[in-house]
């Protein structure tokens, strides 16, 4: 399983807010390790070190060692806090993985050829519907990330889920549709043309269609 960093823990025999006040008080968080059908085990993480971690990519993605109390722990990443006005690092809940274990994650989606797209080069913008693809994946295949191809595609394309390139044993939690990811767009100057031009078209017919019944003349 591919690690994004092992940092040693320590376990916490306190929790609540004041204990975990006490921890950020002295460069630590709190954080829970659950799952695998074993209790949660409180633990205290150092702050630096994953403040830096989340910040690094790809955190909620890799497998992590966590050692505590003479354990090596599997862990990835499942849930953290920050806290709203300062951006602080308040809690991160871990869960335990084995090589066997099949996780729920989130992909980010990467794009390329951007410049083999003939929509993009008149002008178009990539509409991303989906940022990230959640998917099913063995904790120890975690893709890193999907990367789609917009090589040809003109304003008005969309790229769904068909085009993803799932790696073995890797799947879209969503099957009742092919779900779209990102459009091509048109620039808004071009829409705001079309706009204008759906407008005048639309006054031409309305004044045809007065002439024509006549309900334009007096009686």
């Amino acid at each position: 399983m591919s690690e994004t960093f092992t940092v040693k823990a320590e376990a916490r025999e306190k929790v609540g807010k004041g204990a975990a006040r006490h921890l950020r008080r002295n460069g630590m968080i709190p954080a829970v390790i659950y799952g695998d059908k074993q209790d949660p085990l409180p633990i205290a993480i150092p702050y630096k070190e994953t403040f830096l971690a989340l910040h690094a990519g790809g955190f909620m993605t890799h497998v992590a060692t966590i050692e505590v109390n003479g354990q090596k722990i599997s862990v990835l990443p499942k849930d953290y806090q920050l806290e709203p006005v300062r951006d602080f690092l308040m809690h991160v809940d871990f869960l335990r993985v084995s090589e066997k274990t099949r996780v729920t994650v989130n992909i980010p989606v990467h794009f390329e050829n951007e410049e083999a797209s003939p929509g993009l080069k008149r002008g178009g913008v990539i509409n991303v519907v989906r940022h990230e693809v959640e998917v099913h994946a063995p904790a120890s295949a975690i893709p890193e990330y999907f990367t789609l191809d917009l090589t040809g595609l003109e304003i008005g394309d969309s790229i769904h889920a068909s085009a993803l390139t799932l790696p073995k044993n890797v799947e879209v939690t969503i099957t009742d549709r092919d779900f779209t990811i990102a459009t091509i767009a048109a620039p808004a100057a071009l829409r705001s043309e079309d706009d204008e031009a759906t407008e005048v078209e639309a006054d031409a017919v309305e004044a045809t269609e007065v002439s024509e019944d006549g309900s334009g003349e007096d009686k």
